[in-house]
This record gives C-alpha cells, structure tokens and sequence, in this order.
C-alpha cells in the first residue's frame, strides 16, 4: 500500500501506526541478519529473542497512534515537538514493561516515530524525500523535557566523534533515502526476491552508517568490519547471487566472533520498509 487511507484523522493515524508496528516486525524476522535477532536465533545477544521483538513492536503501536493523532496536519514548532518527545519515552515505559527491562527498539522508537508523526504533519501521501525533510525539521527542535543523561548510543558518539541516530534524523534520514531505499528499489527491479530485496537495503544501510550498537560492542575495528563486510555483500551482486549469499555469510561470522550487532542499521532498516509502504510510489517521486 503506497497511499493513505482516505478517512478522517484517526483511521489514517491507526494505520500508520499499524505499519509501523508491521515494519518493526518484518525487520526482527528478515533471516539471515548479521550479528542481529532473526528467525534463527539471537544473533549477537544473550537477552533478545524473536519473540521478544514481535511483542517489543506491538506494545509501540499506542504510541505510534498517538504520535500520529498529535501531529495532525500540525506545523513543526517546539510544542509538536516536545509533545512527539512526551509519547516517545511513554512508548520506551510500555515497551520496557512488555519486555521485562529489555531494550529491543528504542532507537527505532526516535527514527519511526519521527516519520510517523512527519506523514501526519503532512496529512497526505507525498515522496520519501518530503516525508524525511518533514521529519528532520522536528528532529531538530529542541525538546527541554528529553533527558539530560547520556545513552549508550550517545557516549559512543562523544567518544569516537560520529554521527549517530539524532544526527542522522536531523540530516533527514540520508542513510534511507540515499542508500537503503534505491538499494531496496534496483534489487526488486532486478529479479531479487523481497527478502533478498531488504537484506540487500539493510547491507546499504551498513556500507557506512556509524552504528553505534557495533561501536559500543566492537570499537572501530568492529565497525570498519561490518562496513567493509557489506560492501563486499553489494559488490558480490547482492544476496540474489551466490557469492552474494556467501559474503553475508562471512560478515554473519565475523559480527557474531565481534559479539558485535548493528542495531541502529536495523532501526534504519525498518524505517525503510515504512517510507516504502507509506510514500509515494517510485515514479511519482522520479519527476519531482
């Protein structure tokens, strides 16, 4: 589905939110993932499982409601954006009960949550491009009540001197638009299957994306290693072929020796699948 339902306010922010939810868990299913949670196994972790992921991604879905329901047709100004801010972390709270304490999407929470709320600021469907500048001019408005504490995602950008997930919606989302969403397209035009199609997104994604989930667990090295290991992945001609296959499987090995996970690419991954269902088709977005 590429367009929005054509009903009023609550219908359309009810199916956002269901997207979102059904991004997050097509993300946790795609197999085979390097280092991360999918349909074989835990990856690189020892408190996540699938099952924990699905029902992580169901407990969001009041949030992605709401956030959707407050960003109605609404300009993005301080207030939408401490309001988005206010949801999002009552979205972490249900999700962290559903979980027992676990953290399985807060970074997804901030990058899907954004895109939900910048879709019902613009109250129509409009290109991914549109969508993300939407979401970027919320991203960086500051919001006073966001907590002054530093996340594990926050201190290995301090301490490595990288972007990380904040930097990369505020720049609206390059890593999707530029990289992970013309990946998803060529690989589907090529004759890939659509799990092929995404893991062949989710290895754009890590061709360069500072994931700081790999930089806390793995350091620089580790973080050169799943760059370098996806590239090889995209320049084997993808999972479609052999070799591609192959590469990822060599990558997979390498993440899970570094005890190493690139969550903050799957968080990326999931916000493709959902500008790919909820943004204007291909085309529409060629002749802007």
């Amino acid at each position: 589905m590429k367009h929005l339902p054509q009903t009023h306010a609550d219908g359309m922010a009810g199916w956002l939110a269901r997207v979102a939810t059904v991004c997050l868990i097509d993300e946790a299913r795609l197999t085979p993932k390097p280092g991360l949670v999918d349909a074989r196994g835990s990856g690189a972790h020892h408190d996540l499982t699938l099952a924990l992921m699905e029902r992580s991604a169901h407990s969001l879905t009041p949030a992605f409601q709401h956030m959707a329901e407050h960003s109605w047709l609404r300009p993005a100004d301080i207030a939408l954006r401490e309001t988005v801010g206010r949801l999002g972390r009552e979205g972490e709270q249900a999700m962290m009960a559903a979980t027992g304490g676990v953290n399985t999407h807060r970074g997804a929470i901030w990058a899907l949550g954004l895109l939900v709320s910048a879709v019902a600021m613009l109250g129509e469907a409009a290109p991914s491009d549109v969508v993300t500048k939407a979401a970027a001019r919320l991203a960086q408005l500051p919001d006073s009540a966001a907590p002054k504490g530093f996340s594990k995602g926050l201190r290995a950008t301090h301490r490595y001197q990288v972007p990380g997930a904040r930097e990369e919606a505020q720049q609206g989302f390059p890593h999707v638009t530029r990289l992970a969403l013309p990946q998803l397209w060529a690989s589907r035009a090529q004759g890939a299957s659509e799990t092929q199609a995404r893991l062949d997104a989710l290895m754009a994604i890590m061709t360069s994306l500072t994931d700081t989930c790999v930089l806390n667990r793995a350091g620089l090295e580790g973080l050169e290693a799943m760059q370098q290991g996806a590239r090889a992945v995209l320049a084997a001609g993808g999972t479609a072929q052999a070799a591609g296959r192959d590469a990822l499987a060599r990558l997979d090995a390498d993440m899970l020796a570094r005890n190493a996970s690139p969550g903050g690419a799957a968080d990326l991954l999931a916000a493709t699948l959902f500008l790919d269902r909820t943004s204007l088709p291909q085309a529409a977005q060629l002749t802007h």
